[in-house]
């Protein structure tokens, strides 16, 4: 009985000294890295968006674990001389709220499909003065810039994809992602990354991401991985990106309705959205979508051939009737 009451103990002591480390990173990474653009106000919920420049309306979504900080380093100023560029946080990463809080019976989270993700931003956007804009989406955010075009087509005016998701994928998510995803898993194993995660595991993850290219200098703390170590973040990254494949599953029976200018841009060495998965047979699903290869690249073409992305963005403005 006496070692039951040890162990019990302990673990409450270690479960305190787990929040405890994981509220103080959350209270620093705040205090570093606050909202660097404006908060706005959608139904009670809050959208975090960066606007630049002037010209033709663009969104640029960031991928999962991301934020406005991704697209910022350095993408959207090279693109604020010929577009007004609207940056937004998707919900539940950066500062933008979630859509939903609640959960159904099944513990299915409710407000985290690439569907209702694009509604709150295509809401924010039109909120902005951008009723008609080009939408840009990387990685996860080509899926939401997907479901933006099919529910929301006379709110948008032509789709960029750089490295999206668009297809359902063989295989399952590894093991992180499916216990983290779950109530259960947010619960116990969120706080523990928050407190725990070394310096070394971003810095590998990030160049993993830009593998076989180096990612640029500064990238790293620019980005700001401090925010996408706090607890309700992790939670809502996890939750996403978990439960995404079966709403592409059914967003990509619809694909062959889409009648707006698409473009696509994808590195034929990216591991992390496979070309041969996504970009190249979607690319035959949608009618008179264009496709650009960016031969030995990987997942951030936009970092490091942003030059291509800045010319399909121009086609797609072009193709529009933008510009």
């Amino acid at each position: 009985m006496r070692i039951l009451v040890i162990v019990l103990v302990l673990s409450l002591v270690f479960v305190a000294l787990v929040h405890w480390r994981a509220a103080r990173h959350e209270r620093l990474a705040r205090a570093e890295f606050p909202p660097t653009g404006q908060l706005v106000d959608v139904n009670g919920r809050t959208v975090h968006a960066v606007v630049m420049g002037s010209g033709p309306d663009l969104v640029l979504i960031h991928g999962a674990s991301g934020s406005t900080r991704d697209m910022t380093f350095a993408f959207a100023p090279m693109l604020a001389d010929r577009y007004r560029v609207i940056v937004f946080d998707r919900p539940g990463l950066g500062y933008s709220d979630r859509v939903d809080d609640r959960f159904n019976a099944a513990f299915a989270p409710r407000g985290e499909s690439p569907a209702e993700q694009a509604a709150l931003l295509q809401a924010a956007a039109a909120k902005l003065g951008a009723d008609r804009p080009l939408v840009l989406g990387h990685s996860y955010g080509g899926a939401v810039a997907l479901a933006w075009a099919l529910n929301h087509p006379n709110n948008i005016a032509g789709l960029v994809s750089v490295g999206g998701v668009a297809l359902p994928w063989p295989g399952d998510l590894g093991p992180l992602y499916r216990y983290v995803g779950t109530p259960f898993g947010g619960a116990v194993l969120a706080p523990l990354l928050s407190a725990f995660v070394p310096d070394s595991y971003v810095e590998n993850t990030i160049a993993e991401i830009f593998a076989p290219a180096p990612a640029p200098d500064g990238y790293g703390h620019h980005v700001a991985p401090a925010l996408t170590l706090r607890r309700d973040t992790i939670r809502a990254n996890a939750r996403q990106v978990n439960h995404l494949r079966p709403f592409v599953v059914a967003m990509s029976a619809h694909y062959p309705t889409l009648s707006l200018p698409v473009e696509l841009v994808h590195g034929d060495a990216d591991t992390i959205v496979p070309i041969d998965i996504h970009a190249r047979p979607v690319s035959r699903i949608i009618p008179g979508a264009n496709l650009t290869e960016i031969p030995a690249a990987g997942h951030m073409p936009h970092h490091t051939h942003p030059e291509v992305v800045i010319a399909a963005i121009d086609r797609a403005a072009d193709r529009a009737g933008l510009r």
